[in-house]
């Protein structure tokens, strides 16, 4: 199994409203290898929170065919601003792919 961790940080306060949109997609359900999405936010940075959005998946494979398709291009897509206004500022700060494989793990 690999986890596939996006750390995301985003302006104070952000990432509470954030969080529900990274495992609203069903589309995720579709794809060959997916387990489960989690979502973490850590908040003891005293310039930005930072959220974990770990992926399960059982073969890198199955994560790599999401990564190029037009699910994965729809669910990362920024809305447009309305005509007339200008576009919303983005409380994305920065961001960071990590992926492990599970070599050992235990459960209750």
């Amino acid at each position: 199994m690999f986890i596939v961790t996006n750390r995301i940080q985003v302006k104070k306060g952000f990432a509470e409203r954030m969080a529900p949109a990274f495992t609203a997609n069903s589309d995720l359900k579709n794809f060959e290898g997916f387990i489960k999405t989690e979502v973490a936010i850590a908040r003891d940075f005293e310039e930005y929170d930072e959220m974990s959005v770990n992926m399960f998946w059982e073969t890198l494979e199955g994560f790599k065919v999401w990564r190029e398709s037009d699910a994965f291009k729809a669910a990362h897509k920024r809305p447009e601003a309305k005509e007339g206004e200008a576009p919303k500022e983005s409380p994305l700060l920065g961001s960071k792919i990590v992926i492990a494989e599970v070599v050992s793990s235990t459960e209750a």
